[in-house]
């Protein structure tokens, strides 16, 4: 959610006045993130009230992508589901054009971010996930996880240069485990039994939470930034979560308690397969893995960007070397199918 591409207050209020969503009171550009322009979009309505968007411009995305993310958020708030409904116009169009790239206008979430979670929000944005997995069953559109396994492939030969020893040895022998993971059997089964449209990217900065009732009882507004979402298991969506909300920033290691809590909520909505227990291991592994890659791309092999901060690839280095290490199933082995 960086700015790539300046928009004039101009260009936002064109779109505003195509979708009948009043007069630009300010525009303020994101600098969170690094994938897609984001700008902070507030409008006055007719009734005089102040009405809050994000406008996103998509940077990486094509035209003919876009309808997957825009229409599953579409899909998934009218499912009940938390998350910013994309705006349409006369005709039930939500993808637009603006500054020459593609673009939409959505609801901006009320709250903020919690970046120091507890069991609580864990409880909460568990539960949710399960929903949602659940609620994204019928969805129609299809596209995969384009930041799977394909994408990992393609990318590691390119980031081998700018690697030590230590850092190579971990990323090829890691590579070569999530391949003979995803050729076996077991991990057909579940593409086949415990898949569909993820989130991908869950992350505490993608959650917002508003004071609830009660000292520190905040309460879960919504999921946003879909834009890497796809179709792939549900598991992998799992560990990307509990390798974010349920660890020590520090080391990478895990927070058992908190990772039990997480999985427990999740499992009150949808229930883990006894193979998604025995997988899930595994996938903390692959979930790891995904974001290392992703950090270390966008160090070495950077776009511009006017607001664009790359993150830290050891982060992820650390906690990939803490699941291999540690592997942590969230309750003793089932043998159930």
């Amino acid at each position: 959610m960086a700015v790539f591409t300046e928009v004039s207050p101009a260009q936002a209020q064109a779109l505003l006045d195509h979708l009948h969503l009043g007069q630009l009171a300010s525009l303020r550009g994101i600098g969170a993130g690094i994938e897609n322009t984001n700008y902070f979009v507030d409008c006055t309505q007719a009734d005089g009230h102040l009405h809050r968007y994000v406008l996103t411009l998509f940077e990486r995305l094509t035209a003919e992508q876009l309808p997957f993310y825009l229409r599953l958020m579409q899909h998934l708030a009218q499912c009940g589901v938390p998350v910013p409904e994309p705006h349409a116009d006369a005709g039930g169009e939500i993808l637009f054009e603006v500054a020459g790239k593609p673009a939409a206008i959505v609801d901006r979430l009320h709250g903020g971010h919690q970046l120091a979670p507890d069991a609580f929000h864990c409880q909460q944005v568990g539960a949710t996930l399960a929903r949602m997995h659940l609620a994204g069953r019928d969805f129609a559109l299809h596209q995969p996880n384009l930041r799977g396994l394909a994408w990992w492939r393609e990318v590691t030969p390119q980031l081998l240069p700018f690697l030590d020893a230590s850092e190579t040895e971990l990323l090829q022998s890691e590579l070569a485990y999530q391949e003979q993971l995803a050729a076996s059997p077991r991990y057909a089964d579940l593409l086949k039994h415990h898949s569909g449209p993820i989130h991908a990217d869950l992350f505490r900065d993608n959650v917002m939470f508003e004071p609830g009732e009660g000292p520190g009882r905040e309460r879960l507004t919504g999921f946003f930034d879909f834009y890497f979402a796809g179709c792939d298991t549900w598991l992998f969506d799992l560990a990307v979560c509990l390798n974010d909300w349920c660890i020590d920033l520090t080391d990478g290691r895990l927070i058992e308690e908190r990772a039990a809590v997480f999985v427990s909520s999740y499992e009150s909505v949808r229930p883990l397969s006894g193979a998604e227990h025995r997988l899930l291991p595994a996938l903390l592994r692959a979930a790891a893995l995904r974001f290392w890659l992703s950090r270390l791309y966008d160090l070495h092999l950077p776009r511009e960007a006017s607001l664009l901060k790359a993150h830290d690839p050891r982060h992820f280095e650390r906690v990939l070397r803490e699941r291999i290490a540690n592997p942590w199933h969230a309750m003793p082995e089932r043998t159930d199918a």
